[in-house]
């Protein structure tokens, strides 16, 4: 059908068939349930809209509800905070059309957080920008991942090292976790900007060349990493744990700032030092670097 919204409709089914009718507090009315999660019309019954509503907007009509029916069925379907915001941005509440078309800037990091990341040399920290592109990095993190600067710019992107290299997949005890993290957030940013084509190219690359992103990618799940966890096996200095915290830029709201941390004391504080300094004396090391991307008013 012309015109429809096969994102939203996508969305809606999948978040739907992953509903809990116990948990949502329906009482069982007899009926055998053929496919798992909730039915359209409990749905529409728990978020206080009529089932031919519902419907329409789950087959991807061009309607837009209001901003108290869009949070009424993001509570129906039991959606987290970041689902919610990935309902407004694909129904169209959360940017004027116009802002969606429009070209995006290249993203520059400022001389002052080049600093700040020296300033963390005892910690790993990178900054990340649209599509999980490495924007730059500091001795430590190069030391810990990667040298993203030593990859072609078209490859300096995190979600795109972590399927598409092998290095990635074997530094990783949690890869299976850690990938899906990378998939559900681009989820969530092409949700929030739907027309901007090379997150488009990156994706489409992406599921032609790993079938485990394909897959997670067909989940249609979001997820907006704040903090966590990673288990690392390092070529190096063997198996540590390191703890990250995000850190959004004022200024730049696509621009993210991630620092990783050890537990005091720790065997993998132990390692992470020796990893720190092992790496003190590398020639150029020190100062964070700007992973550059090719000039462009688009940011392709």
């Amino acid at each position: 059908m012309a015109g429809t919204n096969r994102e939203l409709a996508d969305f809606l089914r999948r978040a739907r068939s992953q509903g809990d009718p116990t948990r949502a507090g329906l009482p069982p009315d007899g009926r055998v349930r053929r496919v798992p999660g909730l039915r359209r019309e409990e749905v529409a019954l728990l978020a206080g809209v009529s089932a031919d509503y519902y419907a329409r907007l789950e087959q991807g009509r061009r309607i837009t509800p209001s901003p108290g029916v869009v949070e009424a069925i993001g509570r129906a379907l039991g959606l987290d905070a970041a689902g919610r915001v990935h309902l407004e941005d694909l129904i169209g509440l959360t940017a004027a059309p116009a802002a969606r078309h429009r070209a995006r800037a290249v993203q520059r990091v400022r001389p002052g957080l080049h600093q700040l990341l020296d300033a963390l040399d005892g910690e790993p920290a990178l900054v990340l920008g649209h599509r999980t592109d490495i924007l730059a990095t500091n001795r430590m993190a190069r030391a810990l991942f990667t040298d993203f600067d030593q990859l072609p710019p078209a490859q300096r992107n995190y979600a795109r090292w972590m399927f598409l290299d092998e290095d990635a997949r074997s530094l990783f005890v949690d890869w299976d976790d850690q990938a899906r993290a990378a998939v559900e957030g681009l989820r969530f940013e092409v949700g929030r900007d739907p027309d901007d084509q090379t997150t488009a190219a990156l994706v489409a690359e992406l599921r032609e060349r790993s079938t485990e992103f394909d897959h997670w990618w067909e989940q249609h799940r979001v997820h907006r990493r704040t903090h966590g966890s990673k288990r690392l096996r390092h070529p190096l200095v063997g198996d540590l744990t390191v703890e990250y915290e995000t850190l959004a830029l004022p200024g730049d709201s696509d621009t993210t700032l991630f620092v990783y941390t050890t537990e005091p004391d720790s065997p993998s504080r132990r390692a992470l030092d020796i990893l720190a300094s092992w790496t003190a004396s590398v020639p150029g090391a020190g100062r964070a670097h700007e992973a550059g991307r090719p000039d462009s008013t688009t940011g392709q």
